[in-house]
């Protein structure tokens, strides 16, 4: 299994609407909204989690992230 060591970094940006959306860039497709920047960062951090025990289960390249940014 191959890992690299990086920070994950999650984006965080206002709607129009007034929701918040986070993304993690590093993990394609893992995003989500929120209606308080925390609360979509949160959102995001536990979807992150969960991608990546996906694909360890499945034996898949798994990046090692130092900390969530």
């Amino acid at each position: 299994m191959k890992s690299a060591s990086l920070p994950l970094t999650i984006e965080v940006e206002q709607e129009d609407d007034g929701r918040w959306l986070a993304e993690a860039p590093a993990l394609p497709g893992v995003l989500a909204y929120g209606e308080s920047h925390a609360e979509a960062v949160e959102y995001v951090q536990r979807l992150a989690m969960r991608v990546i025990a996906d694909r360890l289960n499945h034996a898949e390249t798994v990046p090692t992230f130092n900390s969530f940014l």
